[in-house]
């Protein structure tokens, strides 16, 4: 059993929680993952590990409650408990040896955009943290992101708030500018990813992504979470879940997130009113 710490309300759908999770905590890097259940009647769901506090043991995620699974999670208070977390899960970022690099985060993405913007800063990079979100209204994260990089870029596509445009707007305003960026990382939705990589390609900047392909057991034994990267097929549990962006079948991936897609819809139980996944 998983003692939930902290509850923190980012916006209308986006819970921060913060889990006691001690040897989880002792070993994670960013650009790992958990995989949690509720309740033993509950499905294996995978999330990325947002921050890390290896003294008190604790370990946050942050997560959309749009599924059935993700809104029995959310309704969850301080105190109550979480009945599995397994982790960390997957391969941790390789930064190499970089002096400049840009984070690149699209809505919920955002919040594995900031473990990796703070690993970054912590080691002395010069990072550009690009955050893109539809409006103002849903701004998650932003006095901590911007606590972690050296020049933080806020977007929205409306322009309610900073930037009005797209991140691969203003990434490619910032490269066209002048700014040598030695990586790029890009955490979000796919199709967003997927243009982060157009953007940077006939540039040569090398593109680091973050791909969240169906999983199940997050072992590699399922075989789920398969995707092609260079023309093999990988899988993001244990070959990842960062990737070579300009060597991804991001079409592929794509068509096999959509696979069961009527299948996660979530409904009302017309018996004892309760939401599951259908």
């Amino acid at each position: 059993m998983y003692r939930i710490l902290t509850k923190r309300q980012l916006n209308e759908s986006t819970t921060l929680m913060e889990i006691n999770a001690p040897f989880i905590a002792r070993k994670a890097l960013a650009g790992q993952f958990i995989i949690f259940r509720v309740d033993e009647h509950g499905e294996r769901i995978p999330l990325t590990i947002a921050d890390y506090d290896r003294e008190k043991g604790s370990i946050t995620i942050i997560f959309q409650a749009i599924g059935g699974s993700t809104k029995e999670l959310a309704a969850l208070n301080e105190g109550e408990y979480i009945l599995d977390v397994v982790g960390p899960l997957g391969v941790a970022t390789e930064y190499g040896d970089v002096k400049r690099v840009a984070v690149v985060g699209g809505g919920v993405g955002c919040a594995i955009a900031y473990p990796q913007a703070k690993a970054l800063h912590a080691k002395g990079v010069q990072v550009d943290l690009i955050a893109g979100f539809r409006s103002k209204d849903i701004i998650i994260l932003e006095d901590e992101m911007k606590a972690v990089s050296t020049d933080f870029h806020l977007c929205t596509d409306d322009g309610t708030a900073g930037y009005h445009g797209f991140v691969t707007d203003k990434l490619k305003e910032l490269i066209e500018g002048g700014a040598q960026f030695d990586e790029v990382i890009a955490i979000g939705p796919v199709p967003m990813m997927k243009f982060v990589c157009k953007t940077t390609e006939p540039y040569g900047i090398k593109t680091l992504v973050s791909l969240n392909p169906i999983m199940v057991d997050g072992t590699g034994m399922c075989g789920g979470c398969r995707v092609t990267v260079d023309g093999q097929i990988k899988y993001a549990c244990v070959d990842g879940p960062d990737f070579d962006g300009h060597k991804v079948d991001f079409d592929e991936l794509m068509r096999r997130n959509s696979t069961y897609k009527e299948q996660e819809k979530a409904h009302v139980c017309r018996l004892t009113g309760g939401v599951r996944n259908a």
